[in-house]
C-alpha cells in the first residue's frame, strides 16, 4: 500500500472536496439525516478530516483513522485550528483491514468514505468490511463509499490521455473485466478498484448489513461548470435552495447511479448470514 500512501502524500485531498462541494455536500446530507442524535462516531479512510470535522461541530464524539500518516496529521492541525479538538477521541494512522486497536461493538455508527477505492482483492475487500461490520454495535448505521466502474468507464471515453491505460479499447477491456485500474503514469491516481453498480448491496448485506439506501454523491448535477452553478446563485437564494433540495432528491434515483463518480451506500449492522 505504499503506493497509495506516497500518492495522497502529495494530493491535496482537502482541497479536491473544497473543489468538489457537490459530493461533499450530498454526502453529508444523507449522513446526517441518518446519525442518530448523538455518539461516538468512527471516520475509517478520513483523509484530512473533513467530514469529521463537520459531525464534531454538532458535537458527535469522533475517532478518526487514515491509512496516510500526513493526512492525520493534516486533520489533528485542523481539529486544533476549529476549536474542535475536544471532540476527538484519537486520531490514528491505521489500515482499514486491521481495526484491532478497537474492541468489538465498540462504535454507535462508522463512515468509511475511501478504503475500498484501493482495495484491489476480494479478500482485501472482505476485510476491510468485515472490521467494520465487528466494532460498530449492533443496529449502528454505516455510511461506505464505492467508486463507480460505469462512470469511470465515461471518463476514460470522454479524456483518454488522462486515464492511461484506459486511452486504448485493449486497456478498457481489461479494466471492464477487473474492475482494476493502475495509471500508466507515475505520481497519478493508481492502485484502485471499481465496483459494478449492481454488486455493492450484496456485497455489503453478505457482509452482515442490511442496506438503507444507495445514493449518487454527485446526483444529477456532477457536470455542472461553475458558471451554471453561478446562474443559479444569481437566481436567488429561494430559487438557488430549491434547486438543491432538488439535487438531493434525485441523488436518491436509483437510475442516476451511473452517472456518479462516487456512490454513498447507507446501511445497519444486522447479523450475518453466512
Amino acid at each position: 500500500m505504499q503506493h497509495i500512501i506516497d500518492y495522497y502524500n502529495h494530493f491535496d485531498e482537502w482541497g479536491r472536496l473544497d473543489r468538489e462541494p457537490l459530493e461533499f455536500m450530498v454526502n453529508l446530507h444523507h449522513i446526517v439525516k441518518n446519525l442518530p442524535e448523538n455518539g461516538h462516531l468512527l471516520d475509517n479512510g478520513a483523509g484530512p478530516g473533513k467530514y469529521s470535522l463537520e459531525l464534531a461541530r454538532r458535537e458527535y464524539k469522533i475517532t478518526l483513522i487514515d491509512l496516510t500518516p500526513r493526512l492525520v496529521e493534516v486533520a489533528e492541525q485542523k481539529a486544533k485550528e476549529l476549536n474542535l479538538w475536544n471532540q476527538f477521541e484519537g486520531f490514528y494512522a491505521l489500515d482499514a483491514r486491521d481495526l484491532t486497536r478497537f474492541p468489538d461493538d465498540h462504535f454507535d455508527a462508522a463512515l468509511m468514505l475511501g478504503p475500498l477505492y484501493h482495495l484491489q482483492t476480494a479478500e482485501d475487500r472482505a476485510k476491510a468490511v468485515s472490521e467494520l461490520y465487528r466494532v460498530v454495535k449492533p443496529n449502528g448505521m454505516v455510511f461506505v463509499a464505492f467508486m463507480s466502474k460505469s462512470r469511470f468507464l465515461l471518463n476514460s471515453l470522454l479524456h483518454p490521455e488522462h486515464w492511461k491505460p484506459n486511452h486504448t479499447a485493449h486497456g478498457i477491456e481489461k479494466f471492464m473485466e477487473s474492475g482494476i485500474f493502475n495509471h500508466s503514469d507515475p505520481g497519478r491516481f493508481t492502485g484502485a478498484y471499481y465496483f459494478d453498480i449492481q454488486e455493492i448491496e450484496p456485497f455489503m448485506e453478505a457482509n452482515g448489513f442490511s442496506t438503507l439506501k444507495l445514493i449518487g454523491s454527485s446526483s444529477i448535477a456532477g457536470s455542472m461548470n461553475q458558471e451554471q452553478w453561478d446562474y443559479w446563485r444569481r437566481r436567488g437564494d429561494f430559487e438557488y435552495r430549491r434547486i438543491l433540495e432538488w439535487v438531493l432528491k434525485e441523488s436518491e434515483n436509483p437510475y442516476m447511479l451511473g452517472v456518479s463518480s462516487h456512490l454513498l451506500y447507507i446501511g445497519q449492522k444486522t447479523r450475518k448470514t453466512g
